[in-house]
C-alpha cells in the first residue's frame, strides 16, 4: 500500500478540485452575508501561505487567530498548517490576562484578528505579550494603539494563487488549542496533521456527524475552540457547503440563516438549541431540510431532546468529547436493532447517552483500584480514553498526572457503562456530591429538575454540610412570572426516582446560570457565591 502522508494537504486539496462551486456563506457580527466558493477559498488560502512566507515566519512557528466563524477563518485553518506552521486558535471570550498568558505561553509569532476583536487583543498585548505581526481580517485597519498592523486583504493582494506542496511529516504539529481552564491555568493541546486528518474522516462518517458532499453544514460551535468540533475540516474534506454565523447568537437571525441556506447538519451546545426552539415555536416554523443536530459541550436536557423530536421532527444527537480528544470521541446514534422501537425507548437507550465511541477511540471506565467496572447501567467509575486523536501530553510537558503508565488519558469525567455499548457521563469528578459517604450525580439531578415546566435551566452544586459533608443545592432559572419552592423540587425529584436522602434542602432562584468561555455551566462561580 502507498505510504501517503496524512497531512493538511490531504484535507485541503479535495474541495477546490472536486467541489469548486460549493458555497461558503458567512454572516458577519453586523448582519451582512458574504458569499464565496471553494474555488475562491483554494486560491485565497494559497495566497495566505505565500504571505506567511513573506512575513519571514519559519516552519513550525505558531500563528494565532482571534476570530469568529467565517470563510476568512477557514482560509487560516488551512493556509497556516499547509505552509508548515501551527494554527493556534485563541478563545475570544477569555479575559485579557488569560489571552496574554496564551499568547506568551504559545510564543505566537503572528495573530490574525477580526476587526471588532482588535481592542481585546490590544488589552492583552498591553500586559506585556509581544507578537511581531498583527493582521486584521478585513480590507482595512481600524484605529488602533498598535503599530505595524496589516489589513488581511492587503497582505494577500498580489500573492500567487498556487503554492508548492511542502513535504510535511504527518506527525508534525498542525494545531494548538488551550483547555477552557475551569481550574488553574489552561493547558495547551497540540494536534498533529495525522490526528486532525483521522478525526476529520471520523466526523464525516455516519458514526460521527454524517457529513457528505450533499450537505450544508452550520457549526454554531466556535472555530476558536477545539476546531469547531472538527466540522470545518470534515466539510472541506468532502466538499460540503459551509455556513458560518459570527458574533453573539441572535435566535431570529440564526433561524433565518438555517432556512435561507437550507442547512442539513448543525451543531452547538444545549443553550443554543434552547433559544432556537423558542424562536421556532414563536414563528410556528419547522426546518424540513435540517436532518439532525449534533449537541455537545454539556448533556442536553431530556426535555430538549424530546421537544425537538415531537415539535420539529428533528433528532438531537448527543456527542461527547473534550479539547484533549480533538474533540469528538463518541456520538449517541441509535443502533440498528432499535429501528422498530418507540421514540421513548430510543431516547432512554441512546439519545440521553454520551454515545458510542467512534471507531479508533477506546473507552475504559475504572473503579478507584483501576479495575474496569461492570457495564450494568449503575456502577460509576473514572472515564479514561485513548486513540489516534487523543492527546498524549500537554504543551511544555505539563499535566503528566492526567496520563496513566499504560497509555490512557484521564478525562476527569465520571461515567456509567451499559451492556449495549453506550456510556453516560454521570458527572465531572469535581462536580459529584458526596453526602454521607454516598455519591449524588449533579447531572442527573439537573436533568430531572429541568423537566419541571416552570424551569428554564438548572445547575446543581455541592455545598458543605456539618453532618453529611456535602449536600446538593439546586440553582434554577425560572420562566417569567413563575415561582418555585424547595418542596416543589423535592416532590418532583422523588416522583422521578430520587431517594429521599438525595433530595435537596435548599434551592436558589438565579437570573442566569454562569458559563465558561466555551458555553459550559461554570459551577465554580456558583460554588463561590453559595458555598
Amino acid at each position: 500500500m502507498m505510504e501517503t502522508p496524512l497531512n493538511a494537504w490531504m484535507l485541503f486539496d479535495h474541495s477546490p478540485r472536486h467541489a469548486p462551486g460549493a458555497a461558503l456563506v458567512s454572516r458577519t457580527p453586523t448582519g451582512e452575508v458574504e458569499r464565496s466558493t471553494y474555488a475562491d477559498f483554494g486560491r485565497r488560502a494559497q495566497q495566505l501561505m505565500h504571505a506567511l512566507d513573506h512575513l519571514g515566519l519559519a516552519p513550525g512557528d505558531r500563528v494565532a487567530t482571534l476570530a469568529w466563524n467565517s470563510a476568512r477563518h477557514l482560509e487560516a485553518y488551512f493556509g497556516v498548517p499547509c505552509s508548515g506552521r501551527v494554527l493556534h486558535t485563541l478563545n475570544v471570550r477569555v479575559s485579557p490576562e488569560e489571552l496574554a498568558f496564551m499568547l506568551e505561553d504559545a510564543d505566537d509569532r503572528a495573530v490574525l484578528v477580526d476587526a471588532d476583536l482588535l481592542p481585546h487583543l490590544e488589552q492583552a498585548l498591553a500586559l506585556g505579550s509581544s507578537t511581531p505581526h498583527v493582521i486584521v481580517l478585513g480590507d482595512r485597519v481600524p484605529d488602533t494603539s498598535l503599530t505595524g498592523v496589516i489589513a488581511y486583504e492587503d497582505l494577500l493582494a498580489g500573492e500567487p494563487t498556487d503554492y508548492p506542496r511542502r513535504e510535511i511529516d504527518e506527525r508534525d504539529p498542525m494545531g494548538l488549542c488551550y483547555t477552557s481552564g475551569t481550574t488553574g491555568r489552561p493547558k495547551g493541546v497540540v494536534y498533529t496533521h495525522r490526528s486532525t486528518f483521522l478525526h476529520a474522516l471520523a466526523v464525516t462518517s455516519h458514526a460521527g456527524m454524517s457529513i457528505g458532499p450533499g450537505d450544508a453544514v452550520l457549526p454554531q460551535v466556535p472555530m476558536f475552540h477545539a476546531n469547531a468540533w472538527g466540522m470545518p475540516y470534515a466539510a472541506a474534506a468532502v466538499g460540503a457547503k459551509q455556513v458560518f454565523f459570527a458574533g453573539a447568537l441572535e435566535p431570529s437571525a440564526f433561524v433565518d440563516l438555517l432556512v435561507a441556506e437550507r442547512v442539513t447538519v448543525a451543531a452547538g451546545v444545549p443553550t443554543v438549541w434552547l433559544g432556537i426552539a423558542d424562536e421556532l415555536a414563536r414563528r410556528g416554523e419547522r426546518l424540513p431540510e435540517l436532518r439532525h443536530i449534533i449537541c455537545g459541550g454539556a448533556q442536553p436536557p431530556r426535555t430538549l431532546i424530546e421537544r425537538y423530536g415531537s415539535e420539529f421532527d428533528i433528532p438531537i444527537v448527543q456527542a461527547w468529547g473534550m479539547t484533549e480528544t480533538s474533540p469528538l470521541a463518541s456520538v449517541a446514534w441509535p443502533q440498528e436493532h432499535m429501528r422498530d422501537w418507540s421514540e421513548q425507548e430510543i431516547t432512554d437507550a441512546a439519545r440521553t447517552r454520551a454515545g458510542l465511541p467512534l471507531p479508533g477511540v477506546e473507552v475504559s471506565i475504572r473503579d478507584e483500584a483501576g479495575a474496569d467496572i461492570a457495564a450494568d447501567d449503575t456502577a460509576m467509575g473514572d472515564l479514561l480514553v485513548r486513540g489516534p486523536w487523543v492527546v498524549d501530553g500537554y504543551l511544555h510537558g505539563l499535566g503528566t498526572e492526567n496520563f496513566t503508565s499504560d497509555g490512557w488519558f484521564k478525562t476527569g469525567d465520571v461515567a456509567v457503562a451499559s451492556a449495549s455499548g453506550y456510556f453516560v457521563i454521570a458527572d465531572r469528578t469535581k462536580d459529584l456530591i458526596k453526602s454521607g459517604g454516598e455519591w449524588i450525580s449533579s447531572v442527573d439531578m439537573e436533568d430531572q429538575v429541568m423537566r419541571i415546566a416552570k424551569v428554564v435551566e438548572a445547575a446543581v452544586i455541592a455545598v458543605p454540610d456539618p453532618k453529611w459533608q456535602e449536600r446538593p443545592l439546586v440553582c434554577v432559572v425560572l420562566k417569567p412570572g413563575e415561582e418555585l419552592t424547595v418542596d416543589d423540587v423535592r416532590d418532583h425529584l422523588l416522583a422521578g426516582g430520587f431517594a429521599k436522602w438525595q433530595l435537596p434542602e435548599r434551592i436558589e432562584v438565579i437570573d442566569a446560570v454562569p458559563r465558561t468561555s466555551v458555553g459550559k455551566f461554570d459551577k465554580k462561580v456558583l460554588r463561590a457565591r453559595f458555598g
